[in-house]
C-alpha cells in the first residue's frame, strides 16, 4: 500500500451498513470533518427536478464551463446528500472546468432499486431538456460518478441506449460497484480492505435490491451487449474487492466497439483519494478532472 495511505488506516472507523440510519450519522460526521473546498470561481445553486418524486440537485457552476456531468456521489446506495458529496462536486468542477449536476437520489433500503436509477435517469433527462437554460450543449453531457454512484452511472448509460435517451457523451466510472454475484478474484480475495470490505458489499447490496434479482439495470457487469455505449474512463483501486469486475468491465467495453481509459491506481484502497494530503490523492483527483474536460472539449 502506499505509504502516505498507509498511515491513516488505522484512523479510519470500519464501515457497517448492518444499521443504515446509524452509518449515515457516522459517515456524515466523517463528511463533515473534512473541509469543503472554497468554490472559487464556482456558482452553486440548488435546483428541484420535478418528477416522480422531485429530485434535488445542485449545480456547480465554473466561470466559461465547458459541457456538463450529471454526478452520482457514493455510499453503497445506503448513505450520502448533497451535503456530504460536496467536496466532490466542487472539486470536479474546478478541475474539469464542466457545469457538475450532483443528484441527491433516493436511498437504500428505504428506497430499492430501481429507485436510485429513477432517480438519476430524471436528472439527466432534465439536463439534457433544459440545456438552454443551464448554459449547456446539449451534446456534451456526461456521466460520472463514485462507487455506488459508478454503478448508477453505468446503468444510466444502458438505460439512455436502450430507450432512446438523453445522449450521453462519456461515462466517468471511479471505483465502480458493479456486479453483485461477488465471484471475481478481488472480490473473493479482499475481505477485509479498508472501507469496503466483503461484508460491506454484500450489505450494500441486499440493501439496494432486497430479495429481487439483480437485472442488468442494477448490477451493469450482467449486461450481455455492450455495444453502442459512451466512451469511458474507468479508474480502480489496487486493494478494492470492486477491482477486477471493473477492469473486466472495461475489457468487455473493448470488445464492444466503446472507447476506454482504464487506469488502475497502485497501492490504493477503496475511497483512500478522500485523504488528500497523499501525492497518489491529488493525481487521482487532477486525472478524474482532466479526462472530463478532455472528454467535453468542443
Amino acid at each position: 500500500m502506499d505509504p502516505e495511505l498507509e498511515a491513516f488506516v488505522h484512523l479510519l472507523p470500519p464501515a457497517d451498513l448492518t444499521d443504515p440510519v446509524a452509518f449515515r450519522e457516522v459517515y456524515a460526521a466523517l463528511a463533515t470533518e473534512k473541509s469543503v473546498p472554497e468554490a472559487v470561481g464556482l456558482e452553486i445553486e440548488d435546483r428541484t427536478v420535478h418528477a416522480d418524486p422531485d429530485v434535488a440537485v445542485r449545480i456547480h457552476r465554473p466561470d466559461q464551463a465547458q459541457g456538463a456531468v450529471v454526478w452520482l456521489h457514493g455510499g453503497a446506495w445506503v448513505v450520502g446528500d448533497l451535503d456530504v458529496g460536496q467536496h466532490w462536486g466542487v472539486l470536479i468542477a474546478e478541475r474539469s472546468g464542466a457545469t457538475v449536476i450532483s443528484v441527491d437520489y433516493r436511498l437504500s433500503p428505504e428506497n430499492r432499486f430501481p429507485a436510485a436509477l429513477d432517480d438519476t435517469y430524471a436528472a439527466l433527462a432534465w439536463t439534457f431538456e433544459n440545456a438552454a437554460e443551464l448554459g449547456i450543449d446539449p451534446e456534451r453531457i456526461a456521466v460520472g460518478g463514485h462507487s455506488a454512484g459508478a454503478n448508477l452511472a453505468a446503468a444510466v448509460a444502458l438505460r439512455a441506449r436502450d430507450e432512446n435517451g438523453p445522449p450521453i457523451r462519456f461515462q466517468l466510472l471511479n471505483e465502480a460497484i458493479l456486479d453483485d454475484r461477488q465471484q471475481t478474484w478481488s472480490a473473493q480475495n479482499f475481505t477485509d480492505t479498508p472501507w469496503n470490505t466483503r461484508a460491506v458489499r454484500g450489505a450494500a447490496w441486499g440493501h439496494y435490491l432486497g430479495s429481487q434479482p439483480a437485472t442488468p439495470y442494477a448490477a451493469p457487469a450482467r449486461a450481455e451487449d455492450l455495444s453502442g455505449l459512451p466512451p469511458a474512463y474507468i479508474a480502480t483501486a489496487e486493494f478494492d474487492p470492486n477491482r477486477d469486475e471493473a477492469i473486466t468491465y472495461a475489457q468487455r467495453l473493448l470488445q464492444a466497439g466503446v472507447s476506454v481509459e482504464l487506469h488502475q491506481w497502485p497501492g490504493t484502497f477503496h475511497g483512500s483519494q478522500a485523504l488528500q494530503s497523499a501525492e497518489v490523492s491529488q493525481r487521482q483527483l487532477t486525472e478524474l478532472g482532466t479526462v472530463l474536460r478532455r472528454a467535453l472539449a468542443g
